[in-house]
């Protein structure tokens, strides 16, 4: 397995792995950072080139991002598929997931702590933070991220690239647009619109953009 990244979120990941006892044959990836090291915890490499990972890929094609910025994570998807790797979801063994009806797609961080219920579908690429709670019949878009303590109630819909902050409650049936960033302990009562900003109890939109 392929850790998109090597520093911050991706430490969260590693740790996905290591309750599982899924860290061999791990390795993650940084081509950024000029001070980066060649191991990370001297233990685990550090791939700093597409050769490197394309190599890995022939006989290890599984990777999953390691990046907490939705944007970067969607181009980084794209890029290292292209490359021949498939992207795989991590899911912290401390979760808890609906039996029934549950839909996650390809390329989700699923944090220890998180609590997905019956009839859920989680969009690609998303993240879902420690202690988050995603109830009954909610959907998440492509490439969002559900920030630790944040509550989504019956039949919300979250857009793509939506940022939900920590500690945020979203109540039943309201839909929040793409883009849109909820600040962290908002409480939302009615439907966000696209490419906004919205804060406070209950919340209100502060800026568009």
């Amino acid at each position: 397995m392929l850790i998109i990244g090597a520093k911050g979120f991706a430490k969260e990941v590693l740790e996905i792995f290591h309750q599982k006892d899924e860290t061999q044959n791990l390795h993650f990836y940084d081509d950024v950072s000029a001070d980066i090291a060649d191991y990370l915890y001297e233990k685990f490499k550090i791939l700093k080139n597409e050769d490197n990972a394309r190599a890995l890929f022939e006989n290890h094609p599984e990777f999953t991002l390691g990046i907490g910025n939705p944007q970067l994570r969607s181009e980084l998807s794209e890029k290292f598929q292209n490359l021949g790797g498939k992207l795989t979801s991590s899911i912290s063994k401390f979760a808890e997931i609906g039996s029934f009806g549950v839909e996650i797609g390809k390329g989700c961080n699923i944090l220890g702590g998180a609590k997905i219920s019956n009839d859920a579908k989680i969009g690609q690429g998303t993240i879902i933070y420690y202690n988050s709670i995603i109830t009954h019949d909610v959907v998440v878009g492509d490439f969002s991220e559900i920030s630790p303590g944040a509550t989504l109630l019956g039949r919300c819909e979250i857009g793509k690239f939506v940022k939900i902050g920590a500690g945020a409650i979203i109540f039943p049936d309201v839909k929040i647009g793409d883009y849109s960033v909820i600040a962290s302990g908002a409480v939302v009562r009615n439907d966000i619109p696209a490419n906004c900003m919205a804060a406070g109890v209950p919340a209100e939109i502060k800026k568009t953009f």
